[in-house]
């Protein structure tokens, strides 16, 4: 078995016992049963369980920020893309059996598996930001990379944000953003 397929079969074990049980219900024991596999396997391939932690949302982050960059994919300006890519990642944020169980630690069901949230935080904020700022700079936008840096951080932490506390339904809230950006950036002068 490839090291990849492997790590991947790890982190599906490890998301299924936690979506089951909570993160206290993981044990590095538990996920090597469930592999097929020794324990030793399990920490060779993936280290402590920190480790398997922040690997199970760095698996998560990146799969919430493929929905992003589907959501850039065509769009014709910034607004719309902002707003395709932030329904997107809160209707999977919805979806996801995982998300769902970290939001329910955060409201107290469950507070072990607050460290999945909290594993480098300004990592995931840095990781978003960086992604979106790649996706924002092909449409040459007519401001100073410290504003249009800003207004990126802005709407990353705003999703986040809804994320764990979601204030209304996926489009609207994608549709409150996306209008922001775009009063913004129609107000600016003509060149």
């Amino acid at each position: 078995m490839s090291t990849s397929l492997l790590r991947e079969r790890i982190l599906d074990a490890t998301a299924g016992i936690t979506i089951g049980g909570g993160w206290a219900a993981v044990s590095m024991g538990k996920v090597a049963s469930a592999v097929g596999v020794s324990r030793q396997t399990v920490h060779t391939e993936i280290g402590t369980k920190a480790e398997l932690a922040e690997a199970l949302v760095i698996r998560e982050v990146e799969g919430f920020l493929a929905e992003v960059v589907t959501g850039f994919d065509g769009a014709p300006d910034v607004p719309t893309a902002i707003e395709r890519s932030i329904t997107r990642v809160l209707i999977r944020s919805e979806e996801s059996a995982l998300v769902r169980g970290v939001v329910g630690a955060a409201h107290g069901a469950d507070t072990e598996l607050l460290p999945l949230l909290t594993t480098r935080p300004e990592h995931l904020l840095e990781l978003a930001t960086a992604t979106v700022r790649g996706l924002v700079a092909p449409f040459a936008l007519p401001l100073p990379q410290a504003r249009i840096d800003a207004t990126i951080e802005v709407i990353v932490r705003v999703a986040l944000s809804q994320v764990m506390h979601p204030t209304g339904a996926p489009h609207e809230v994608a549709e409150h953003l996306a209008w922001m950006v775009r009063t913004v950036l129609e107000a600016l002068p003509r060149t």
